[in-house]
């Protein structure tokens, strides 16, 4: 980070990053130059302009359903699997640098906080990367889709709607499902990846605890009801669908309230 002053615009730098490599290595030198007060809350300017996040030429990016099934049944089904997840984990470090870049004004923990995210959403990314190329693979082999981004798209105005639906939503459905992701693992034999997943787990209970902290200063911040709002965005979102099971100590351990569990189950058992 020589020569830059600006949190803001360094971690701008790091989301725009298409290189694979640069922006791994990018992300690690600004969190550095942040934990040696070499970054300052200066001269921040709109993001208006950034509606793309910097990424490789490959993956190729297609809608959901134009994704095949992957089944761990055969060495291909795994791989694209592992490849699957090391894509979620890339466009993660996006979104962190993406949080940390786009909303000013906010106290010097929640960039702390999302600098944190980033640093570890690169670590899981290396470990997944280093399982694809165990398998004679590597990332941009398989083709992926965008749904994070857009949601980082769709939720570019408000900070507040960012934590709720980043972390609280697509981030927690992460902790729901990779307990079944890592019984398939382990059922396929390949107990370096479940160890990976597990890995990847402990610490994205984490990230979904900043979005619960920073989502419930910023409800407070505008004298609204946490749970309630949290429930109207999920509505407008999800029209009250919602997948289970839930993953409830983890979910726990992320800050969500066991009335708002009993909610999101009752909202399950009408599907």
């Amino acid at each position: 980070m020589k020569n830059e002053t600006s949190l803001y615009r360094a971690a701008r730098r790091c989301l725009l990053e298409n290189e694979v490599e640069a922006k791994l290595n990018l992300t690690d030198q600004l969190a550095q130059a942040w934990r040696l007060g070499e970054l300052g809350l200066s001269d921040w300017s709109p993001a208006d302009d950034v509606i793309e996040a910097g990424h490789p030429p490959l993956p190729e990016l297609v809608h959901p359903s134009k994704l095949p099934r992957r089944g761990l049944g055969t060495e291909q089904g795994r791989v694209a699997l592992i490849h699957a997840i090391a894509h979620i984990e890339f466009n993660a470090i996006n979104l962190a640098w993406d949080a940390v870049q786009r909303f000013p004004d906010m106290p010097e923990k929640f960039y702390s906080d999302w600098i944190q995210v980033a640093v570890e959403e690169v670590r899981h990314f290396r470990l997944l990367r280093e399982r694809l190329r165990d398998a004679g693979a590597d990332y941009g082999d398989f083709p992926a889709h965008n749904g994070l981004w857009e949601m980082a798209v769709r939720t570019a105005d408000d900070p507040l709607v960012r934590m709720a639906l980043v972390p609280r939503m697509l981030e927690a459905r992460g902790l729901d499902v990779t307990p079944g992701i890592m019984a398939r693992f382990r059922k396929a034999g390949d107990q370096e990846t479940v160890a990976v997943l597990q890995v990847i787990l402990d610490e994205e209970v984490g990230h979904v605890q900043f979005g619960s902290n920073w989502f419930a200063w910023l409800c407070e911040q505008r004298g609204v009801d946490p749970e309630t709002t949290y429930f109207d965005l999920l509505d407008n979102v999800l029209n009250g669908e919602i997948r289970c099971p839930l993953h409830r100590q983890a979910r726990l351990d992320a800050g969500f309230s066991e009335s708002e569990l009993e909610r999101l189950e009752a909202l399950c058992a009408k599907h």
